[in-house]
């Protein structure tokens, strides 16, 4: 797992900064595209018009912290390479 994301609780979590609104809304989708061929789906919160917080957990494992959630914030930090 990348040590950028922070358990808080049961869910990993990391907050993403873009310089405009436009690129966090990008980044948006296209972690949206990735969740959706997974099938595992994170909270997105954009806040402040360029930070991005994505926050995830399995809920069909009592909201715990699985394999499926470090793929998936693995998977998130390449979308930005």
């Amino acid at each position: 797992m990348n040590n950028n994301w922070n358990k808080k609780g049961d869910k990993l979590e990391k907050k993403f900064v873009f310089s405009d609104f436009r690129e966090a809304l990008s980044f948006v989708n296209k972690v949206g595209e990735l969740a959706e061929q997974l099938d595992h789906h994170p909270d997105i919160c954009i806040k402040n018009y360029k930070e991005v917080v994505i926050s995830t957990t399995t809920h069909s494992a009592g909201n715990k912290i699985t394999e499926k959630d470090k793929q998936l914030s693995e998977d998130i930090d390449e979308l930005l390479k």
